[in-house]
C-alpha cells in the first residue's frame, strides 16, 4: 500500500482491564498489519464535562474536547470497539462524540465526521454488544461518516477471552483483525 491511511482507535469503555480495550488491540494489530498508522487513544486518559450547551456557552470547548478534535482531524478513519450499556452505547463515547461533534468558528459542520470511515466492534453479554452497534453505526452515519458494513461482535465476552486476556478462539481473532485490516485498505482507497 502507497499510501499510510491514518486511523484513530479508541474504546467506549473506561474500564482497566476492559475486554474491549482488548478486542481493539487485535484490531489495531490488523490495521497496522494492512499497512495503517493507528494512533490508539483512552478516553478514561481524556476526561470530559457532561455536555452542556450553557458550559460550551460560558467557557468554550474544554481543553481535552479540543485535543480530541485534532486527533480526529488528523486521522481518516475511526476504529471503535463499544462495550453495550442497556442496550446501547455507553455514555463516555456518546458525550465524546457530541462534544467532537461541536462545530467552532471557521469550521465545516461536523468536520470531524465528514468523509470519516469507521469499523466498529464489540463484545458483551449474550447479544455481544450488536444492539449498541447499531445506535453506534447511526449516530456515525448520521453525522456524515462511512461505517464500512462488516463488523464483529462477541458474545459472552467474559468467557471468551482467557485469564491473560487472550482471546481464546482463532476464528474470532481473525475477524477482529480482518475488521482492522478491512477498515485500513478502505481508507487507503478513498484518500489516494
Amino acid at each position: 500500500m502507497t499510501n499510510s491511511p491514518k486511523i484513530l482507535a479508541f474504546s467506549g469503555s473506561l474500564r482497566k482491564d476492559s475486554l474491549n480495550s482488548k478486542l481493539l488491540e487485535i484490531a489495531v494489530q490488523g490495521a497496522k498489519d494492512a499497512g495503517a498508522t493507528v494512533t490508539t487513544v483512552s478516553l478514561a486518559d481524556i476526561p470530559l464535562p457532561i455536555y452542556d450547551g450553557d458550559l460550551e456557552s460560558e467557557h468554550g470547548m474544554p481543553a481535552n474536547g479540543r485535543k480530541l478534535k485534532d486527533l480526529f482531524l488528523s486521522h481518516d478513519g475511526l476504529l471503535i470497539a463499544s462495550p453495550e450499556y442497556n442496550g446501547s452505547l455507553t455514555a463516555a463515547l456518546k458525550n465524546m462524540l457530541d462534544w467532537v461533534s461541536r462545530q467552532e468558528p471557521g469550521e465545516p459542520r461536523l468536520a470531524c465526521y465528514q468523509g470519516k470511515v469507521a469499523g466498529l466492534i464489540a463484545t458483551g453479554g449474550g447479544f455481544g454488544g450488536a444492539r449498541g452497534l447499531l445506535h453506534l453505526r447511526q449516530i456515525l452515519a448520521g453525522m456524515g461518516a462511512l461505517v464500512i458494513p462488516e463488523q464483529l461482535t462477541i458474545a459472552n465476552g467474559a468467557q471468551a477471552f482467557d485469564e491473560n486476556g487472550v482471546l481464546k478462539d482463532d476464528g474470532q481473532r481473525a475477524s477482529a483483525a480482518s475488521i482492522g485490516a478491512n477498515l485500513a485498505s478502505t481508507v487507503g482507497k478513498m484518500t489516494a
